[in-house]
């Protein structure tokens, strides 16, 4: 326990100096001040060569029997690892999209090609009403089911306030949570959950597109309950205070702990509402509040339903423009055509592969990663055991190959 509680300083630390050279590499970090580095920044060379001796210490700790801190231990391996590859790729070493998805994230995504989504485009292409190509049809037709910018505060107070009564019937927090919402602009994100420590979170929304509908119940359970906020609340009262595991006090984003934050935050939105209490709760109680019109409901969730199958055009384009087989315009172009996104939001989303690269696989490939772990979990059918098993991985988090069965 003692060797390992030593590495695990050592990992914090290390991260917290990376940090210095990325802005955005360390999430969340609510571990001890006096860890904080000095205003100095350490070399990068330096950092890799303490990055490469603490993934050595780690591999001759798992030569010998730690019992029940095997898992701890394994993941704190992964981890250490993903930081050598994360500083080797601030030195300038570029690697493919595959090997960055395994080194950061310890995942090995399923790849789709044009004809997979041609045929999604299809059955969208009979739905969409109205006239000429269908991607002007979609944001045509989309325009009724904005959320104007006065009622986003009531909207998602409404569905926030849902998301966290369901979590909370299931899940113990503390009794102090809580969250403060801001709306910001110019963001490549939609938005952001910054976890504070002591089970606060400040949750950004962004509002340089408009808002549609259907993303205020993702928002609300992705982002709060039982997404993000209730996972770093976990990870703090079960792993840091209760055993003292610091590892877990600091979240680096470009790290195989992503995989399971982003895809426990977006199988959390299918816990906490399925598919058909969703689409009651928004039609009864958000579409009103919205000023939307709740007799629109029944074709928009046909529609919904068979989009939710394009989620990994996100990985496609990604790949390709990583990989260096498309350019900027033809990227844009691609998720234009196949995300169904107007040229605007396309290029937002082409500046958030250039900024965060490989992360994208972390919402589609971790929540059914996710989703089909916990399914060979579950005893039964019941609400309540889905939601045990669901909670128990937040507590206890693992990563993608621990989570291959």
């Amino acid at each position: 326990m003692k060797l390992i509680n030593n590495l695990a300083e050592k990992y914090v630390k290390l991260s917290l100096k990376i940090g210095q050279h990325a802005q955005y590499y360390v999430d969340a970090y609510y571990g001890p001040s006096e860890w904080q580095p000095s205003a100095d920044k350490t070399p990068l060379n330096d950092l890799k060569y303490q990055a490469e001796e603490l993934v050595n210490q780690a591999i001759t700790l798992e030569k010998n029997d730690i019992g029940e801190q095997q898992d701890r231990l394994d993941f704190l391996l992964l981890h250490l690892k993903s930081s050598v590859t994360y500083i080797n790729q601030l030195l300038g070493v570029n690697i493919s999209f595959a090997d960055e998805c395994k080194s950061l994230y310890d995942a090995q995504t399923p790849t789709f090609n044009e004809q997979h989504f041609d045929n999604i485009l299809a059955k969208l292409d009979k739905l969409v009403p109205g006239e000429g190509n269908l991607n002007q049809r979609f944001i045509n037709y989309r325009e009724d089911f904005i959320i104007p910018v006065d009622k986003l505060d009531s909207v998602f107070s409404a569905a926030i306030n849902e998301a966290r009564k369901r979590t909370l019937k299931y899940i113990d927090i503390p009794s102090d949570e809580n969250f403060a919402v801001e709306l910001v602009n110019d963001q490549i994100w939609s938005a952001y959950n910054w976890y504070k420590g002591d089970s606060y979170s400040l949750i950004q929304l962004n509002t340089d597109f408009p808002i549609y509908i259907e993303r205020v119940i993702d928002l609300a359970a992705h982002e709060g309950y039982p997404g993000h906020h209730i996972f770093n609340a976990q990870m703090e009262k079960h792993l840091v205070n209760a055993n003292g595991w610091m590892e877990y006090s600091i979240y680096n984003l470009f790290s195989p702990t992503s995989l399971l934050a982003e895809g426990s935050a977006n199988y959390g939105i299918e816990v906490a509402f399925p598919w058909q209490e969703r689409i009651a709760f928004e039609r009864d109680i958000l579409f009103p509040l919205a000023g939307i019109a709740p007799e629109k409901s029944e074709l928009y969730y046909q529609i919904q339903t068979v989009l939710h199958q394009l989620s990994y055009v996100d990985n496609m384009v990604a790949q390709r423009y990583i990989d260096g087989e498309i350019n900027e315009p033809q990227a844009v172009l691609l998720l234009m055509k196949y995300a169904l996104s107007s040229e605007e939001r396309s290029k937002q989303r082409l500046a958030f592969y250039q900024h965060n690269r490989s992360y994208v696989i972390t919402y589609n490939y971790g929540q059914d990663l996710v989703r089909d772990y916990l399914a060979t979990l579950v005893k039964d059918d019941s609400e309540s055991e889905l939601w045990r098993v669901f909670s128990d991985l937040l507590a206890k988090p693992k990563t993608a190959s621990m989570m291959q069965i």
